[in-house]
């Protein structure tokens, strides 16, 4: 304990402590336990801060995604050619890093090439050895061994903190590598080598929102997650929508199946959830069996695999579940009058004898007057069929054990915002009035804004799958999911309206816009942005709010950093849909020692170029903050946590110095 640090420490604050130090005295009975303790959080204070992952708008592209995770937005290769640069040819590279990120699959390519003999076993795990001595640097012993294997955790130990460049150690160094091949453990060992080296990669991976939706593994994202290390999501609006469908809301149940049939995304519902279709798909053959359904034709991929009949089947299903959608949302309007969406209720706009839209005194041309599931007279009643048919599809999203189980992930590891190391994360938008001050939400009868407005959104989400909560607040609660996706003052949304109908029945595009809030207007303003900082309690010299949802489009000049370079949107489009609006396929922000990277990716092709052939998603990068000097773990949210357990136990230390608190007896 240092002279000044006791400074600090009087009789009277040991007192006030006590029942804390007490139960901390349990941890550490004596002086040199809580001595040892304090060294080691010292030392840990004093390593460069782990690297930081911000990914946004995934959109169920899991190969494009899961390839980044392997890689680490290129990190991997630049620790690799760092290591090796000079001394290995760029095929070499290119094959090197292709095993780390692939180790079983590229194995099993190289065993069928017979190229798998003992000099490439130990060539490889000599150069796998130092890459992993190289990601794991900045890391404790301790933090290491937690990322090992259970299996090959010793091995991989010694080997990671011996040097073959040590005379001494060549032998030893050696003869463990040769063991390791001659007792048929190569294979396994690389593998777990490659694993270790993808873990320590990435020390915290933040997900600003939207897994779901349009790409086909959704599913394949989740459970990646759910099995994944330290991560943590701030969630999107196509997220509370899956959400809201788990937790009950038909609407939502309508929505999510909408957006998959428009983008022919049956893989996620069907092979990822178990989600019946052959009701839907019964329903539409019969309502709309003669229509050609133009306009719902889905939004396929260059290699999809639908048949012409499979396509023409989901346009069917794709017009049949979005008159189902406008029915019940009519029906949620009404049940929640003080939302003000009653200009929402469209269909009983339509005049059915001139097959015309009325809106305002005006007619608009439809593109499609074909609807035998309305009643003119009662438009907004479900047909006997229809009820039958949404009781099966929502009892089919009731029974899904993965989905709840994914729902339930989304849960624990997520929330509408999140304040990471000086760093405001939120999906898309803050509620603001037009001079840039917060704007007042209303929320079940009582008015939020700011920051208080995030955590009573948050706080609602939950309550749907609380069984704690009262049955008014959990109906509530799951209505409310439907808000969050299309509600003019919902922080996952703020536009004037979703105009779903207008762009699927009308010709007018101008009946097609969306008026955007007014914290898009403003959030390039940093007077705005300092604002928002000083709302969520965000502190420090270099401080960002760092946002997803809205698409970057390069190909027209836009840039991601914006404000001054207080905000930063890193929604890139992952998906496919997006690649030819954005120019890109998708950005991923690097928050390491010395500052900010952001990661620019090309097009990812497949998993199996990469396997065969090497092929990396090729990424630019962009330098977007550097510091002089390294970040140290001090400078964190987690060496504050530290701080504050090496002050307590200096107390700790002063209380068994002075008597206060009487040190235990060792146990033999």
């Amino acid at each position: 304990m240092t002279d000044i640090q006791s400074l600090y420490i009087t009789p009277e604050k040991i007192e006030a402590d006590r029942r804390v130090l007490e139960l901390l005295s349990r941890s550490f009975p004596d002086v040199s336990s809580a001595s040892t303790e304090i060294i080691n959080l010292e030392a840990i204070l004093n390593l460069p801060k782990g690297t930081e992952h911000f990914v946004a708008d995934l959109h169920g592209e899991h190969e494009a995604f899961r390839h980044i995770l392997k890689n680490a937005s290129g990190n991997i290769k630049r620790k690799v050619n760092e290591l090796y640069g000079t001394a290995l040819r760029e095929g070499e590279i290119r094959e090197l890093c292709s095993l780390i990120y692939y180790p079983e699959q590229k194995l099993e390519y190289i065993a069928a090439s017979g190229e798998n003999n003992v000099d490439f076993y130990s060539t490889t795990l000599h150069r796998l050895v130092r890459v992993c001595q190289s990601v794991s640097s900045k890391y404790t012993r301790s933090k290491v061994r937690k990322a090992l294997p259970k299996s090959f955790a010793y091995i991989i130990e010694e080997l990671m903190h011996e040097s073959p460049s040590d005379d001494d150690k060549q032998a030893y160094f050696n003869r463990i590598i040769e063991t390791i091949i001659s007792t048929g453990q190569a294979d396994a060992f690389i593998v777990a080598l490659c694993n270790v080296i993808q873990r320590l990669s990435i020390d915290q991976l933040h997900i600003l929102g939207d897994i779901y939706d349009r790409g086909p593994g959704a599913h394949i994202i989740m459970d990646t997650l759910c099995d994944y290390g330290k991560w943590d999501i701030q969630w999107g609006n196509h997220d509370a929508l899956w959400m809201g469908a788990a937790a009950g809301n038909d609407a939502c149940i309508a929505n999510v199946l909408r957006l998959s049939l428009r983008y022919g995304n049956l893989a996620t519902l069907e092979d990822g959830y178990g989600i019946n279709l052959v009701p839907l798909a019964t329903f539409a053959m019969e309502e709309y069996g003669d229509d050609p359904c133009e306009g719902f034709e889905p939004h396929l991929s260059e290699d999809s695999q639908h048949s012409e009949k499979t396509q023409r089947l989901i346009a069917k299903m794709h017009k049949a579940i979005s008159i189902l959608q406008f029915k019940l949302e009519a029906q949620l309007i009404d049940r929640r009058p003080e939302w003000g969406m009653a200009d929402r209720k469209l269909l009983g706009n339509i005049d059915f004898d001139r097959k015309v839209f009325t809106l305002d005194g005006k007619d608009y041309e439809m593109r499609d007057t074909n609807f035998p599931t309305i009643n003119p007279d009662d438009p907004y009643a479900l047909s006997p069929e229809e009820e039958e048919l949404i009781e099966k599809l929502h009892h089919s999203f009731q029974v899904s054990d993965k989905l709840s189980k994914h729902i339930k992930c989304l849960l624990s590891h997520g929330c509408m915002y999140g304040v990471y190391n000086s760093n405001l994360l939120f999906h898309a938008s803050m509620p603001l009035n037009a001079d840039g001050s917060l704007k007042d939400v209303e929320i079940n009868g009582k008015k939020f804004k700011g920051k208080s407005l995030m955590k009573e959104i948050g706080s609602t989400m939950r309550a749907a799958f609380n069984f704690d909560t009262t049955p008014e607040e959990r109906s509530f609660s799951r209505d409310y999911y439907w808000y969050l996706w299309c509600g003019p003052d919902s922080p996952l949304f703020d536009k004037s309206k979703m105009a779903t109908f207008e762009r699927y029945f009308l010709a007018d595009k101008s009946t097609h816009h969306e008026e955007k809030g007014y914290y898009y207007k403003l959030r390039n303003n940093e007077e705005v942005c300092d604002m928002i900082l000083d709302e969520f309690e965000v502190t420090g010299p270099h401080r960002h709010i760092i946002n997803g949802h809205v698409p970057v489009r390069l190909n027209k000049g836009e840039t991601p950093i914006r404000a001054n370079g207080k905000l930063m949107v890193i929604d890139g489009g992952f998906a496919k849909a997006y690649h030819e609006t954005t120019g890109m396929a998708g950005y991923t922000l690097v928050f390491h020692s010395r500052g900010f990277q952001l990661v620019k990716h090309e097009p990812f092709t497949s998993a199996e170029e990469a396997i065969k052939n090497g092929t990396d998603i090729v990424s630019t990068t962009q330098i977007v903050e550097m510091s002089s000097q390294r970040m140290r773990v001090r400078d964190t949210d987690k060496g504050d946590i530290l701080q504050s357990q090496i002050n307590e136990l200096t107390e700790l230390l002063y209380a068994y110095h002075h008597g206060m608190i009487k040190e235990q007896a060792k146990q033999n």
